[in-house]
């Protein structure tokens, strides 16, 4: 992160209240003709639906496993690194989105339980607003 691109990261499991908050933020940057980009951790899933469901099922009753939405075996956290790296840097980045019901697969035209193509930032954002369960996550690898 940087003075020049500033990030913001709200960070909470679901049901927590984050996207309140993002959708507050969203409307204050409205208000004040602020230009964010906005990801969503999600977008950062390893895997769709199916293949962790899949996953899930393969790691159920095995007591040493435990894979699950929250570890880095079902995350491309070095993927999430990385954006909020290079937007720190240049202002840019990419992310993609999690398609998770009906509405959300009308809107963006993919079915529920995968993820949309990955997309770059607009030019010229004053700011990266991101929202997820991993803003501030340390593996040995991030």
């Amino acid at each position: 992160m940087s003075q020049k691109h500033p990030i913001i990261s709200i960070t909470g499991s679901s049901g927590a209240g984050t996207s309140t908050v993002r959708d507050t933020f969203a409307q204050i940057f409205f208000r004040e003709k602020v230009s964010a980009a906005f990801i969503e951790g999600d977008a950062f899933h390893r895997f769709d639906r199916a293949e962790m469901k899949k996953r899930m099922a393969e790691a159920q009753g095995n007591p040493a496993n435990h894979f699950s939405h929250f570890g880095a075996e079902a995350n491309e956290f070095e993927l999430l690194e990385e954006v909020f790296k290079t937007y720190g840097e240049t202002g840019n980045g990419r992310t993609r989105t999690y398609v998770h019901d009906d509405e959300e697969a009308e809107q963006w035209g993919y079915p529920p339980g995968t993820f949309t193509d990955w997309r770059s930032f607009d030019d010229d954002t004053d700011l990266l607003f991101y929202e997820g369960l991993h803003g501030a996550v340390t593996t040995d690898k991030v």
